[in-house]
């Protein structure tokens, strides 16, 4: 696919009428609150059902209950997990979402950082999904380097998803997705591309080059990550787990975010009244203590 320089049902399964069963569903929402810590009650069973239509089709299977067999066989865990993943979640996200976040880290934490002589600055994006989030920040951070060159950064992007891990590695995005950022910033960060009937855009390759991707499971005892970081941001993921399930996660991030370091959540979220190494400073953003 080339590049400009910038910006100005049918199957043989068509009659498939079955239902998700309740057993076949609590089966189903038991392993993903296990394994995963993302809550599945009795009213997502019809949500789950349609969900999984799909990739039972997509597998020529005849029945939910063929699939769930399938799914919990060995074959089924080594072959199909990141699919079941990418089926189950919500990859909801934005270029910019809730950007009195990325606001405040341009306006008060690099200056203050760079302030204290931090001129290297780690920056954790968890449960980033397919890349906006880690490519916003490293638009925030380029821009700041600008005026900063003593700057130096790195960003990491985690998710649950091997799938929507690599559309972030891709970095293309349909045109409309980046509607939301300002045209200066389209101009400078964003390749359109040729072909008009299908309108992307593709990162440019500076905004790629201080991410590392990786797949991390929330839910994992211990984290596979050595890094320090000064940032965190872990939104939108938190209104998935049960309040025990929030305080744990919380709480193994804190293990990797640096003294005086920042945690940020979404605006739907709350962990208030949990035991937490953290300070609240401003709604959804929080210190490490």
């Amino acid at each position: 696919m080339g590049y400009t320089a910038n910006i100005n049902t049918g199957s043989d399964l068509d009659c498939f009428k079955a239902e998700l069963s309740k057993e076949d569903f609590r089966a189903f929402s038991d392993y993903i609150y296990s394994e995963f810590g993302i809550k599945m009650p009795d009213i997502k069973r019809v949500m789950l059902q349609g969900r999984l239509l799909k990739r039972i089709r997509e597998l020529k299977m005849s029945s939910y209950a063929e699939y769930k067999k399938y799914f919990f066989s060995a074959e089924g865990q080594r072959n199909e997990l990141y699919n079941f993943l990418s089926v189950v979640t919500t990859n909801k996200t934005d270029f910019f979402r809730e950007s009195v976040h990325f606001d405040f880290l341009a306006q008060e934490i690099l200056p203050t950082f760079l302030s204290e002589g931090r001129n290297k600055i780690n920056i954790w994006s968890a449960a980033c999904s397919s890349g906006e989030e880690p490519y916003t920040i490293s638009i925030v951070l380029n821009e700041f380097k600008e005026q900063h060159p003593q700057l130096n950064f790195s960003i990491l992007g985690t998710d649950i998803s091997s799938n929507v891990l690599n559309k972030a590695a891709k970095g293309i995005y349909p045109e409309k997705a980046v509607e939301v950022i300002p045209l200066h910033l389209k101009k400078k960060y964003f390749l359109r591309s040729k072909d008009r009937t299908n309108p992307t855009v593709r990162v440019v390759p500076q905004l790629q080059k201080n991410i590392s991707l990786k797949y991390l499971n929330l839910m994992d005892t211990v984290y596979d990550i050595t890094e320090t970081y000064d940032v965190i941001f872990c939104r939108n993921v938190l209104i998935y787990f049960d309040r025990e399930t929030q305080e744990k996660v919380i709480n193994k991030l804190c293990r990797h975010l640096s003294e005086g370091g920042y945690l940020m959540i979404g605006h739907s979220e709350s962990i208030a009244n949990m035991d937490l190494p953290l300070k609240n400073i401003k709604p959804t953003m929080f210190k490490r203590i």
